[in-house]
């Protein structure tokens, strides 16, 4: 006997429902997940705005408050730094007694290499070992100088003119002069010493990315309400991953002048162009700057730690430009570090530290969040520096704690413009000119968006920069690392 099949569960799953000639909402005439399984053709409920589940996401802003921005026409930018007024050396080597001569660690001569450093008649002080127990003499330079790596003397401190038994034979004495002298009727005036420079340059390096959306889901519109990173706020639909590249690459821009580093080895890109690389701000100050290491300023780990620790950096700059007022850009741990050292010394004065810039106020001095703070001769103004707080930047390294940077302005020799120039210690040069500005270039091509510059059914969003980091009088910066 005929009859019919029995129907599929999904219908008989269906059977509760009793439709309604209106839209209405009723206990009966509702579709609930477990009653179909084309679920897909209803949209789930959508949160059209953002969540911000890690705020401002931009590391932006170090070189912007501490630097400038110029521009440049070459591919190369060179600058000359003044050299040490006074004469000195880390590691003079004297020989035996009875010979009564010292040997420079190299040929060092003037600039233009007519003239050795030291000559007759100049007097100097030699010394070698501890603080408590330093063989130390004063001595002069006779006139048989032999060349400019090895000079005879005469000490003044013993009978015999000779080095004592401290200083036989030594490695790693220091020197340096602090006078001459010569006798009546003397023909032998001084030793001529043309002002010393060293000279430094860099390069520029070419940073681009893209952003690229095809043409249909450019026509497919979705709208989503955020927060930008600068502040602002509102609607974007398929250019927000456009906005995010354009931001992320403004990171980038600031991120490798930091980072950046001279190539060791011939590197070619895709195309088969050279790529040499620049010198950053952390490679600079690694070559040329003050490098602290494992600072401890609240002592938690040592006793000779806290403000000595601290100290030690201030007797650093006063051999070094001693340039008055400087920024402190630090990681969490170690601006906590700070706040705790300050917090201990917060009785207007004590130990030599002056609160000058919160006014001596006892309620500014115990707020452990200080912002500037003064010790010595010195004014330390200070802030966190988000790029080393950044779980995808130097976050998630740890090795480096802080810069410190001076503030103010440095004057060098500019070789392009063949005259002095006054320029923050850290600024950018970019390349530029009448015909083309490559600060921050952003150009658009495919055939979507109503510019046709090519069949591919795409927007291509370009960005390009080409730019170098000037870092002057580096021997002024300090670098904060962890090496344990």
């Amino acid at each position: 006997m005929a009859g019919f099949a029995t129907a599929p569960a999904t219908l008989a799953n269906l059977a509760h429902l009793t439709p309604r000639p209106v839209k209405g909402l009723f206990g009966d005439n509702y579709l609930s997940l477990a009653d179909m399984d084309f679920t897909q053709q209803f949209l789930p409920e959508v949160y059209e705005k953002e969540i911000e589940r890690y705020g401002n996401r931009t590391i932006t802003g170090f070189l912007r408050m501490v630097g400038a921005e110029m521009p440049m026409a070459s591919d190369q930018v060179v600058w000359s730094e003044q050299g040490r007024l006074h004469i000195a050396y880390d590691n003079v080597t004297t020989q035996a007694a009875a010979n009564q001569t010292i040997s420079l660690p190299d040929a060092t001569t003037s600039p233009d290499g007519k003239a050795p450093l030291l000559g007759p008649g100049m007097t100097i002080v030699l010394a070698k070992g501890n603080i408590t127990a330093k063989a130390f003499v004063k001595a002069i330079v006779t006139p048989q100088v032999g060349t400019n790596v090895t000079y005879d003397i005469v000490v003044y401190d013993t009978a015999n003119g000779q080095l004592p038994t401290g200083l036989h034979t030594e490695t790693g004495v220091s020197t340096f002069v602090y006078g001459s002298e010569y006798g009546k009727g003397s023909s032998l005036a001084g030793n001529s010493v043309d002002a010393s420079f060293t000279t430094f340059s860099n390069k520029p390096i070419i940073l681009r990315d893209k952003y690229a959306v095809n043409g249909s889901d450019v026509a497919q519109i979705g709208w989503v309400e955020v927060t930008t990173e600068i502040g602002t706020g509102g609607y974007l639909w398929y250019l927000k991953s456009e906005h995010e590249s354009r931001i992320r690459f403004e990171d980038y821009l600031e991120m490798s002048m930091v980072e950046a580093t001279d190539a060791q080895s011939t590197i070619t890109d895709a195309s088969g162009a050279t790529i040499s690389g620049m010198q950053g701000l952390f490679d600079a100050l690694e070559t040329r700057g003050l490098v602290f290491n494992d600072a401890d300023f609240d002592g938690a780990s040592s006793p000779t730690a806290g403000l000595g620790a601290f100290d030690t950096i201030l007797q650093e700059l006063d051999k070094q430009g001693a340039i008055e007022e400087n920024m402190m850009f630090l990681d969490r741990e170690t601006a906590l570090s700070i706040d705790n050292m300050l917090a201990q010394q917060n009785s207007y004065g004590t130990g030599g530290t002056s609160y000058g810039v919160f006014e001596n106020s006892e309620e500014m001095a115990l707020n452990l969040g200080f912002s500037g703070f003064r010790r010595g001769s010195y004014d330390f103004y200070k802030t966190d520096w988000k790029y080393l707080n950044d779980s995808t930047t130097r976050g998630g390294i740890t090795d480096i704690s802080g810069v410190i940077v001076p503030a103010g302005t440095s004057t060098v020799y500019d070789q392009q413009l063949g005259q002095n120039i006054s320029r923050p210690f850290l600024h950018i040069r970019y390349r530029a000119s009448e015909a083309d500005d490559r600060r921050l270039k952003s150009w658009v091509t495919g055939s979507v968006g109503g510019n046709y510059t090519s069949d591919e059914d795409a927007m291509n969003v370009h960005f390009l920069s080409e730019r170098t980091l000037c870092t002057q009088a580096a021997n002024n910066f300090v670098l904060l690392k962890r090496t344990v």
